[in-house]
C-alpha cells in the first residue's frame, strides 16, 4: 500500500509547511459527496491521529486514515498548473470515472461508505 508525491508537488507541499513555520505533513482523505459519490480531502497537519497510516514521499510525510486508504492505495498526487489555477492533481487507479468538473469520483467494482 502506497501513496506518492511527484517532486514537484513534494516541493510546492514543504515551501508552504516551511512559510507556515508548523506543521508535520499532508493528510489525504476520501469524503462522501458531489455528483459521483466521493471527493478528496488534502489538509496540512500537525500530528497523525491514533489509527492512521503514514507514509513518506518526496521528504513529506502523508497521512492518511483507515477508512479513506482503500479508495485511494497507489494514488499519486501531482502540482498541476492549468491557465491561472495551481492544483494538486490525485491520479488514482480506484476510480472509476470523475465527474464532469473533476471535484468527484466513482470508485471502481462497487461503492464504500465513508
Amino acid at each position: 500500500m502506497a501513496i506518492s508525491f511527484s517532486e514537484h508537488a513534494a516541493k510546492k507541499i514543504s515551501a508552504q509547511i516551511e512559510k507556515n513555520r508548523k506543521g508535520f505533513g499532508i493528510r489525504l482523505g476520501v469524503r462522501k459527496v458531489g455528483c459521483s459519490g466521493f471527493a478528496y480531502t488534502l489538509d496540512y497537519v500537525d500530528a497523525a491521529q491514533d489509527g492512521d497510516l503514514l507514509f513518506e514521499s518526496g521528504n513529506i510525510n502523508v497521512v492518511v486514515d483507515p477508512v479513506s486508504l482503500p479508495m485511494i492505495d497507489g494514488s499519486h498526487v501531482d502540482f498541476v498548473k492549468q491557465g491561472f489555477n495551481e492544483t494538486l492533481k490525485v491520479t488514482n487507479p480506484n476510480a472509476e470515472s470523475e465527474c464532469g468538473c473533476g471535484e468527484s469520483f466513482n470508485l471502481k467494482g462497487k461503492s464504500m461508505a465513508v
